[in-house]
């Protein structure tokens, strides 16, 4: 690895956590919207959602990504036959099907055209929390 990468590594992990805080915030958003009956908050709630999705989370998705490819590429030796490294890249691909989910989500709100109680949107606000307790784990304790 070259001198670079701790300061590379530095940044993944910055906008990982930022990618995450995302994560965690807007579904919680959902379910204040899936509450909400007045044109006032809806109006709000989707600029809310609206910035939230493009203007933190999907840059930082993207960010994490992309910085996390340029540290596997300085590293590829290492990472290529670890088991718990190809579960991580799973887990992170099916994370952005989540993110995905998100943006539809977001855009049934815009159209109003959304069918899901709060509970579903509670519920749903927890999944984030299983993708970074498995992917912590695969990193940290490297089980295989």
């Amino acid at each position: 690895m070259s001198s670079l990468s701790p300061w590379l590594r530095v940044l993944h992990l910055t906008f990982m956590v930022t990618w995450f805080a995302a994560l965690f915030y807007l579904p919680r958003l959902f379910v204040y919207h899936a509450e909400t009956t007045d044109r006032t908050s809806l109006s709000r709630f989707e600029v809310m959602e609206r910035r939230l999705y493009y203007g933190i989370l999907l840059p930082s998705s993207i960010l994490t990504i992309v910085l996390g490819v340029v540290l596997s590429a300085l590293a590829w030796d290492a990472y290529a036959t670890k088991t718990w490294y190809w579960v991580k890249l799973a887990l992170v691909v099916s994370l952005f099907g989540y993110q995905g989910m998100c943006s539809r989500f977001r855009k049934q709100f815009v159209r109003n055209q959304n069918s899901r109680s709060h509970t579903f949107y509670r519920w749903f606000n927890e999944v984030p929390l299983v993708f970074l307790l498995l992917i912590l784990i695969m990193v940290v304790v490297q089980p295989f």
